[in-house]
């Protein structure tokens, strides 16, 4: 293809990004946030009880991060009003965002949530996955240049900083990486950890998170794509993995790497036969994730690939129109992943 080829089409691709990414869908995704983030019931946590004095409901838990059925998702729930409202703050939408996050994060909340991070038999407690949106939620907090959201991101240092520690402890002790294409995925939650690293300008943790994604998979190759979704992924191991390391090598060596990891990438959208069963609705959130991995391929290859660029904004056609506030073990979620997609977080700044 030759360059002005290649600029059209990168052209065509912001275009369509603008189309999905305006203070419209801004106001859409977060409603199925504010619809959730304090919304206790129905719930799904995995709680470690040592006696029963353990036995609380959700709200004293974890008063911060109780809502949208579980954890993790409280908190990409979280991130995704603090990305929206920084991202249009003169939108209708925005002071709903701000006092939802000022309900939230307080800090006698979340010196509970470390209490509750920090507490006997938790040691794997949302680990990685957990950790690593809070440490996003972290990251959008600090480079919002608002008086209110630095405050919020002050209350959340000390759980930050909690869960940091967790991982420094837990990564050197991790013989190999996790290949799931759920939670416990290591390369997906070590790519939005090193991001947020990088944004925090903590340069040990940085390092750590390098050193584990090279040694984890520099040497990999032929990753088996065919083999790929399992029926409740909402993960690509293989793009996953191929999205960590175009974080950490420059992109003729990622070029080279890329070739021999991933000859082919021949894939298509995921259908979801049963929207009412929140683990066969994963496939809807694998359409978004396998786009966003694919732009942050893309973004590092020293030359353009048409038929990727292609096979991303179909897979992004494909994974926004299965957002939906319908069946809440769905809508609780997704909305942060298509945030996460259309407005580019993962991706380096174009200059």
């Amino acid at each position: 293809m030759t360059r002005p080829a290649v600029l059209l089409f990168l052209i065509a691709g912001m275009m369509h990004a603008s189309q999905d990414f305006d203070e419209a869908a801004g106001r859409r995704f977060a409603a199925l946030a504010l619809e959730c983030v304090h919304k206790e019931y129905p719930n799904k946590i995995a709680h470690a009880m040592e006696s029963d004095a353990d036995a609380k409901p959700p709200r004293e838990l974890t008063p911060a991060f109780y809502g949208c059925y579980d954890w993790h998702s409280a908190v990409h729930g979280h991130w995704l009003l603090a990305r929206l409202a920084r991202t249009f703050p003169k939108a209708d939408f925005a002071p709903a965002a701000r006092a939802a996050l000022q309900k939230s994060l307080t800090a006698a909340n979340l010196q509970q949530e470390v209490r509750y991070l920090n507490a006997t038999g938790r040691a794997t407690f949302e680990r990685p996955y957990g950790l690593a949106w809070l440490m996003q939620l972290s990251a959008e907090l600090m480079e919002w240049d608002d008086p209110q959201a630095r405050q919020w991101a002050a209350h959340l240092e000390p759980l930050v900083q909690a869960s940091v520690a967790r991982v420094i402890a837990w990564l050197p002790k991790l013989s190999y990486p996790i290949r799931t294409g759920e939670h416990n995925n290591t390369a997906f939650s070590l790519g939005l950890m090193l991001d947020s690293a990088r944004s925090a300008k903590n340069a040990p943790f940085e390092a750590l998170l390098t050193a584990r994604i090279r040694d984890y998979y520099l040497k990999d190759k032929a990753c088996p794509l065919a083999y790929e979704p399992s029926g409740e992924d909402f993960l690509s191991p293989c793009l996953a993995e191929a999205d960590a390391v175009r974080r950490v090598l420059p992109p003729a060596e990622f070029a080279m790497w890329f070739r021999a990891f991933l000859p082919k990438v021949d894939l298509t959208p995921t259908v979801v036969t049963d929207f009412t069963d929140g683990k066969l609705y994963h496939l809807a959130g694998l359409n978004l994730s396998r786009a966003w991995m694919l732009d942050g391929i893309l973004s590092r290859l020293p030359t353009e690939d048409p038929r990727l660029r292609r096979l991303a904004l179909d897979l992004r056609q494909a994974g926004l129109a299965a957002v939906t506030a319908a069946h809440y073990e769905g809508g609780h979620w997704l909305g942060s992943f298509a945030v996460y997609l259309v407005s580019g977080r993962g991706l380096p700044p174009i200059h």
